[in-house]
């Protein structure tokens, strides 16, 4: 299963940021990619992501070699109908970001692009959640507990789980700022994640 897991990461890596910021680079001369390295709030929030992308993919490289109850087995949640949920729950989440990138076009950003100012995304699958790419992300944590429940998944979902409700935030603040009245009407109309405010 290990080695099925990281060609998946792999492959929703590129899918998810590679591709998208590479097509609105070629395409508008865009650079997408606006992660700061500072010790502010934010800088603290996007090395925590990097910490946690690179952390995944150390762990799904030592399963290839290690025994995979090396990494804390959660039996309780061992079970083939969890396995095959977590599997769907993978599954629809890469199809939700790529539809949400496809969505986003030009929008499309890894980060707060304070630099330039860009159009908000209302229709689509941004009418049904203010963060789509997000809750993907969330989903696909979880799924990967549910698929390979082990201490290091757990510890996955948990910091993504606290980043990303950090960066939502951040971004809401400076989406307020940028668009005032248009995002605070699309705020009150659109849940932050998914059929609840």
């Amino acid at each position: 299963m290990p080695a099925a897991l990281l060609a998946y990461f792999l492959a929703f890596f590129a899918v998810a940021f590679v591709w998208p910021t590479w097509r609105l680079w070629r395409r508008d001369r865009i650079n997408a990619f606006v992660l700061p390295f500072d010790d502010t709030a934010y800088g603290v929030v996007s090395k925590g992501f990097r910490l946690l992308i690179l952390a995944l993919f150390a762990v799904l490289i030592a399963a290839l070699w290690m025994p995979v109850d090396q990494f804390g087995p959660l039996p309780w949640l061992d079970h083939a109908v969890v396995r095959i949920a977590g599997i769907v729950l993978m599954v629809g989440s890469l199809i939700l970001i790529v539809v949400a990138q496809a969505q986003m076009g030009r929008s499309w950003r890894i980060g707060i692009d304070t630099g330039r100012a860009t159009s908000l995304v209302q229709t689509g699958v941004f009418s049904l959640s203010r963060n789509p790419i997000f809750l993907s992300m969330r989903v696909n944590l979880l799924g990967l507990l549910l698929l390979w429940p082990n201490a290091a998944t757990l510890a996955g979902l948990l910091l993504g789980e606290v980043l990303m409700q950090v960066q939502v935030r951040l971004e809401e603040d400076h989406l307020g700022r940028m668009l005032g009245a248009e995002y605070t009407s699309y705020r009150s109309r659109t849940p932050r994640w998914a059929f609840v405010r």
